[in-house]
C-alpha cells in the first residue's frame, strides 16, 4: 500500500537553536529551490526528518548558491552521506523573460515561416490607442522552409527529401546557428517528416527541438512558439546543468534530477532537451508539497499562496489535487506542455514601491531581487514590500533573515519618510498603503483561480508559504472572506520540501484528428491506451525505473462538437485495461459534469469529440507520515514588540516557532519568527499549534467543518 509523507516530521533546529549531529548511513534526498532572492534547501533523511537551510541567492550564477546551500546544511547538521539532488530552477524561465538564449533557427513547412510573426489577434491591453506586440524570440531571417506536407488526418501528401534535409542542416551550421527548432504542419499526428529533419540537424551538430517531442499539440502558432522557446533556452539550461553536475562531487551528491512544471522530475539530459518543461520548476515544488499536506490534514479545498521575493504564485487544489493544464505563458511566449494550473503575479517581498508619473503609488511588478535587494538589506535604493513590513514592525529588526541578512532600519526609515512626504502622509501610513496594494494584487490572483471559475473562495482553506507569505496571509484571507489559514512547519522552504517528494515522471500524448467522435470510440481508445502504455514502459526502462513500481493517470481532452477548446477529464480510463462501453459512458458523463461545474451549463444531447488522450507515468515513491516532535510545555513570548496596525501602534508578543508546544494557542496580535520565514497574526485571529507541527490560524468568523 502506498504511503504518504506529511509535514509533521521530526527535524533538527536551526543553527542558533541547537543542533544534533546525525549518523546517517543511507541515501539522502536533497531538494534545492533557487528563487529570485533566496536559495532554499531541504534534506529528507532516511528516517524522514526534514533539515532546512536558507541562504541568499546568487542570480548571476545559481549553481554557486546551490553548492553553498548544500555545504551550509551538511556542516550545520553533520550530514556527509551520498545524496540525490532534486533541483527547482528558474534558469529556463529567466532566459525566456530576459531573451538571453541561444541563436536559434526555425525549420517549418513551406508557406508557414511567418506563423510567429502573425501570432494571434488577441491584445494584452484592449483599449490601448497605439498597441504594440512583443517581437518573437527569433527574427524572420531565422525561419526556413522545407518542401514537405502532411494533411489534417496525418496522411503524407508530399514526402521530405533526406538529402535536402541534410543540405539545409549543413547550411544552417555554416551560418553559425547553435540550436534548431523543427515544427511541421500536423506533425502531432504524423511525426515521420520531423524525425528525418531532426536526425539531419543532430548529425550536423545541432541541439534540436522537434515539436512532436516538445509540444505534440494542435494550434500552429502556440506549438511553433513553444518549440522555438524550447530551442532558445535548451542550450542555456544544458550548460547550467552541466556546470552544476560537474560540481556535485564537492557536496557528495551523485545523482541529479530537475523538477518540471507538472510536479514530476526529469533526469538532467531529458531536462536539457525539454527545457521548456522546467518553466514552473520552483512553484511546482510548492504545489507538490501542498498536495501531500492536504492529504495529511484531510483538507479538500485548499488554496496555495506562495509569496516569495519576486512574485506570488497561487493555485487551487480540489479534493486535495491541483489541476494540470497544457497551456500557459511565460512573458509573451506560449507554453504547450503539462504544468500545474498556477497563476503568477508580480507581487513579492522584493516588489518595488514608487510613485508613477501621475503621483499614484505603485507596487511591482518590478523587483529588487537578491542584488541589490530591498533597501533594508543595506545596498538597494528602492523601497519594497519587505521594507514596508520592517517599518511597520511586522518583521523583527533584531532577527536576521535566513540567519545572515541583517536589517538596516535607519536606511528604510529615511527612504519611507521621503516617499511619505511626496504622498502627503506619515511614513507608517505610506508603508501601510504599500502593504494594502500588494494584498489587493494577490487577492485578485486568488479570485482568478476560485471565484472566476465558479468556486466559493470562502469555503476554502488558505495555505501560506514562501518567505514573505506569512506576513500577508491573514490580511489576504480577510480580504477574501477566508477564515482558516494553514502555515506549514517550514514555510520558507516549503517548495524545496516538495522537490523531495517528486518522482521521475513523463506525459505521453496520443492526438486524434479533428472531429473524432467520442461515442463508439472504445476500440480506438483501447488501441491508444495500449500504445501509450508501451511508450511509457519503454521510457521507464531507459531511465532505469522498475516497471513494476510505477503508477499512471489517464486524462482525456474532450469538447462538444463545434467548440474550439476542450476540457481535461482525468481518472476515468484505466491505463492498464482496455476501454469498454461502460468506461466510455462514464467518460462522457464526467465531461458533462465538469462542463457544468466550470461553465454553469451542460448539454447531454450534444455530440462529444475527443482530441487527445494523455498518460502521465510516475515512478512511485513512499512518503511516511509522521507526527512532529514538539515541546510539551507551552513557551512564553521571547519579547514584546510594537507594530503598526489599523492606523495605530500596538503591542504584540514575539514567539520563536521551534519552541511552540503541541496544542499551544494564543490570540493576535503576535509575531512568530523562525529562520526561514516570519508570521504575523493580526488582532482577531487565533493561532493553534497542530500536532503535525503546522500552525492553524482561525479568524473569529471560522466555522468548523469548512474544507
Amino acid at each position: 500500500m502506498r504511503k504518504t509523507f506529511g509535514f509533521g516530521c521530526p527535524t533538527e533546529g536551526f543553527g542558533h537553536v541547537g543542533v544534533e549531529t546525525l549518523d546517517m548511513t543511507q541515501y539522502l534526498i536533497i531538494g534545492v529551490d533557487t528563487g529570485g532572492t533566496f536559495t532554499d534547501l531541504v534534506i529528507r533523511t532516511i528516517d524522514n526528518r526534514l533539515l532546512v537551510a536558507k541562504i541568499p541567492g546568487t542570480p548571476a550564477n545559481p549553481a554557486n548558491s546551490v553548492i553553498a546551500a548544500i555545504l551550509t546544511a551538511r556542516e550545520r547538521y553533520g550530514v556527509s552521506d551520498s545524496a540525490l539532488l532534486v533541483h527547482g530552477t528558474t534558469v529556463a524561465t529567466n532566459a525566456l523573460l530576459e531573451r538571453k538564449g541561444a541563436r536559434t533557427a526555425l525549420i517549418t513547412t513551406r508557406g508557414f515561416k511567418d506563423v510567429l510573426a502573425i501570432g494571434r489577434q488577441t491584445r494584452s491591453s484592449l483599449y490601448t490607442f497605439t498597441p504594440s506586440r512583443p517581437a518573437p524570440l527569433i527574427n524572420a531571417e531565422d525561419c526556413f522552409e522545407v518542401d514537405e506536407r502532411v494533411d489534417w488526418l496525418g496522411d503524407e501528401l508530399f514526402a521530405i527529401s533526406k538529402d535536402g534535409a541534410a543540405a539545409l542542416a549543413q547550411d544552417l551550421a555554416a551560418r553559425g546557428y547553435e540550436s534548431a527548432a523543427v515544427c511541421f504542419l500536423f506533425s502531432y499526428l504524423n511525426s515521420s517528416h520531423e524525425a528525418i529533419m531532426n536526425d539531419a540537424l543532430e548529425d550536423a551538430g545541432f541541439m534540436t527541438s522537434a515539436s512532436h517531442l516538445v509540444a505534440p499539440e494542435p494550434r500552429e502558432y502556440e506549438r511553433t512558439a513553444c518549440t522555438v522557446g524550447n530551442a532558445f533556452v535548451a542550450p542555456v539550461l544544458s550548460r547550467y546543468l552541466g556546470t552544476l553536475n560537474s560540481r556535485l562531487d564537492e557536496v557528495n551528491c551523485h545523482r541529479l534530477r530537475v523538477m518540471q512544471s507538472d510536479g514530476g522530475s526529469l533526469v538532467p539530459g531529458e531536462a536539457a532537451r525539454l527545457a521548456i518543461r522546467t518553466a514552473l520548476s520552483g512553484p511546482a515544488g510548492g504545489v507538490r508539497a501542498a498536495e501531500h499536506l492536504a492529504q495529511s490534514l484531510g483538507i479538500n479545498n485548499l488554496i496555495t499562496f506562495d509569496m516569495g521575493g519576486t512574485s506570488t504564485d497561487v493555485a487551487m487544489l480540489l479534493d486535495g489535487k491541483c489541476g494540470v493544464v497544457n497551456e500557459g505563458q511565460i512573458g509573451p511566449t506560449p507554453l504547450r506542455s503539462a504544468m500545474y494550473d498556477i497563476h503568477t503575479v508580480g507581487a513579492g517581498g522584493g516588489s518595488i514601491a514608487c510613485l508613477d508619473s501621475a503621483g499614484a503609488l505603485r507596487v511591482g511588478p518590478q523587483s529588487a531581487g537578491a542584488d541589490p535587494g530591498p533597501a533594508a538589506y543595506g545596498r538597494g535604493a528602492h523601497l519594497t514590500v519587505t521594507d514596508a513590513n520592517l517599518l511597520l514592525g511586522r518583521l523583527p529588526a533584531a532577527l536576521p533573515l535566513a540567519g545572515a541578512v541583517r536589517m538596516d532600519v535607519a536606511r528604510t526609515e529615511a527612504l519611507f519618510v521621503s516617499l511619505a512626504e511626496s504622498m502627503g502622509v506619515a511614513a507608517p501610513s505610506a508603508a501601510a498603503a504599500v502593504i494594502e496594494l500588494a494584498n489587493q494584487t494577490m487577492a485578485r490572483a486568488v479570485r482568478h483561480v476560485t471565484t472566476e471559475r465558479g468556486l466559493d473562495v470562502q469555503r476554502c482553506t488558505l495555505l501560506s508559504f514562501g518567505g514573505a507569505g506569512g506576513l500577508h496571509a491573514c490580511h489576504l484571507a480577510d480580504l477574501l472572506g477566508i477564515t482558516r489559514v494553514v502555515v506549514p512547519r517550514y514555510p520558507g522552504a516549503f517548495s524545496a520540501a516538495g522537490l523531495c517528494m517528486s518522482g521521475v515522471s513523463r506525459e505521453f500524448v496520443q492526438q486524434f484528428p479533428a472531429r473524432t467522435l467520442l461515442s463508439g470510440a472504445a476500440a480506438l481508445l483501447s488501441r491508444a491506451v495500449a500504445t501509450l502504455r508501451q511508450n511509457a514502459v519503454a521510457w521507464m526502462q531507459q531511465q532505469g525505473i522498475d516497471t513494476e513500481a510505477w503508477s499512471g493517470t489517464m486524462v482525456a481532452d474532450i469538447r462538444y462538437r463545434g467548440q474550439a477548446y476542450d476540457l481535461k477529464v482525468p481518472g476515468v480510463i484505466d491505463p492498464v485495461s482496455a476501454v469498454n462501453e461502460h468506461a466510455l459512458d462514464m467518460l462522457i458523463s464526467s465531461f458533462h459534469a465538469l462542463h457544468r461545474q466550470r461553465f454553469g451549463h451542460a448539454d447531454q444531447t450534444q455530440p462529444t469529440e475527443i482530441s487527445a488522450l494523455r498518460l502521465v507515468a510516475v515512478d512511485n515513491q513512499d512518503f511516511i507520515a509522521m507526527d512532529a516532535t514538539l515541546p510539551h510545555a507551552p513557551s512564553q513570548p521571547m519579547d514584546v514588540l510594537t507594530l503598526y496596525s489599523n492606523e495605530s501602534w500596538q503591542e504584540a508578543d514575539l514567539y520563536w516557532r521551534p519552541h511552540l508546544a503541541t496544542g499551544q494557542q494564543f490570540a493576535g496580535p503576535a509575531i512568530i519568527a523562525q529562520e526561514d520565514a516570519t508570521l504575523y497574526v493580526p488582532d482577531g485571529w487565533m493561532c493553534d499549534t497542530h500536532v503535525s507541527g503546522n500552525l492553524i490560524l482561525t479568524s473569529s468568523g471560522y466555522k468548523a467543518g469548512v474544507q
